[in-house]
């Protein structure tokens, strides 16, 4: 009989940890290999953990809504002829460390964090060391108005001296009473509880001139229903304003006749699907026009690091797609310049159905270089997209509509009935000038426009 150890799993490239969002099974339980153990959830997707053995669950480290980093033990699992044996005397649990709490966590979404350069003492050492401090601590510390020299003196108390929210909290505490002193942190008092819940003030209790203020809640009158944002939501707004005071944002706009396009989808979709077994939507046409255009013009696939440009040459590109729930998610086909019109076709469709029905895994939303968001699938004609950081550039594509238009023949002028659709494109106006923006909009526009009716599929 031997234990094996359950680690918090790789999700991706830029994930470096994990909400536990609800344990499937309690100590004692036993469990086959492959089964589902936990759901997690990132600032991407929600994800199902299976366990990497078959066995009796001895041991459960971490709470549900509890934050944990990638790769640490999470759950230990006791394997081989005798495990089942004991499933009614499960082994005790050591006692549990008081884990960050969810509320904040939940209140305060992230990005991963970056390692930060120091060469300031470090856990009572003098030298330089790199320093690393998760995404809660950083958006607490500016929040609160602590800067990088005040976070590199505080001393952590978690693993390898990391500054964990609760030093971090005790510090503002510490500071807000004028006491500097580094200390680890406590047990929560009345007043670190009030902080740390960041429940409003009120007519009884008064902050001093250095605590943060909290507003009381909005009253509001009438007939009113109020209603609490999921997790996802508040994920999604923080994203959305988080772009916009990130990038400076300009969109484009431009019309064109994608009649071609739409006779040819309708001449050979049945055919497709038989051939197939997948439905050809417009998705993967406007996806393969757009990889045709970003090889023309790269600096639409980069990103933007200080004063550097980073141009990406994998073409990721990001589908915005909505979910049963009203939330929306952009699921990322890799390599979308390597692949054919069916390879594409297959790609989206898959990708679509899994989010939908939520069997993502995180590494389906994480490397997008360019995204694409079809509004007028809900009917809207046109749209301005918020571009999905880090990205520079989002195109926005309406609804496809017949109306009269003015086209050049041989013989002159005429009016005729064509298929006409708005496309729009926000864009960095860091990097991404009104001119080269523009350009990249029309060679799309032409690209579609240009759709060879004869082509087979």
């Amino acid at each position: 009989m031997s234990v094996v150890d359950l680690v918090m799993p790789k999700l991706g490239e830029s994930i470096m940890e994990a909400t536990i969002l609800k344990w499937h099974k309690k100590p004692g339980d036993t469990i086959k290999q492959d089964e589902t153990l936990l759901d997690i959830a990132t600032d991407k997707v929600d994800s199902e953990v299976p366990s990497t053995a078959e066995g009796v669950i001895e041991t459960i480290l971490f709470n549900e809504n509890d934050v944990v980093p990638i790769g640490t033990v999470i759950a230990t699992i006791r394997v081989g002829a005798n495990a089942a044996l004991s499933n009614s005397e499960p082994a005790p649990q050591p006692a549990q460390p008081q884990y960050e709490d969810a509320k904040v966590v939940e209140e305060i979404p992230y990005t991963p964090s970056q390692p930060v350069q120091t060469s300031s003492p470090a856990n009572g050492r003098e030298g330089t060391a790199i320093k690393f401090y998760s995404p809660l601590v950083l958006n607490i510390a500016q929040q609160e108005g602590i800067s990088m020299t005040e976070l590199e003196n505080i001393a952590g108390t978690g693993q390898d001296g990391r500054v964990s929210k609760k030093d971090i909290l005790a510090y503002v505490a510490n500071k807000g009473t004028g006491n500097q002193t580094q200390q680890a942190p406590q047990q929560n008092t009345p007043q670190q509880t009030q902080q740390v819940t960041v429940l409003p003030t009120t007519n009884n209790q008064q902050s001093t001139t250095n605590q943060p203020t909290y507003q009381p809640p909005t009253v509001f009158t009438g007939n009113v229903e109020v209603i609490e944002m999921d997790r996802m939501r508040k994920l999604i707004a923080k994203h959305m304003v988080d772009s916009k005071h990130t990038s400076a944002h300009v969109t484009s706009f431009a019309e064109c006749d994608v009649t071609g396009l739409v006779i040819w989808r309708e001449k050979v979709k049945k055919d497709f699907e038989k051939r197939e077994g997948e439905k050809i939507t417009y998705t993967p046409l406007f996806i393969e026009a757009i990889v045709k255009c970003i090889k023309k013009y790269p600096l639409l696939s980069s990103s933007v690091d200080g004063d550097r440009i980073i141009v990406k040459k994998d073409l990721n590109i990001g589908m915005a797609t909505a979910l049963p729930s009203g939330n929306l998610i952009v699921p990322v086909i890799k390599n979308a310049d390597q692949l054919n019109l069916t390879g594409l076709t297959k790609q989206v469709n898959g990708l679509a159905n899994a989010a939908r029905t939520g069997k993502l895994k995180p590494d389906d939303t994480t490397g997008g270089t360019f995204t694409l968001t079809n509004v007028g699938t809900f009917g809207s004609i046109m749209g301005t997209p918020i571009i999905n950081q880090p990205q520079v550039a989002i195109m926005a594509v309406g609804a496809i509509k017949k109306r009269p238009m003015v086209i050049e023949t041989p013989q002159g002028d005429s009016i005729a009935i064509r298929h006409m659709m708005y496309i729009s494109l926000s864009y960095d106006h860091r990097i991404i000038d009104g001119a080269l923006g523009s350009t990249f909009l029309n060679a799309v526009s032409k690209e579609l426009e240009n759709f060879d009716v004869n082509r087979s599929i």
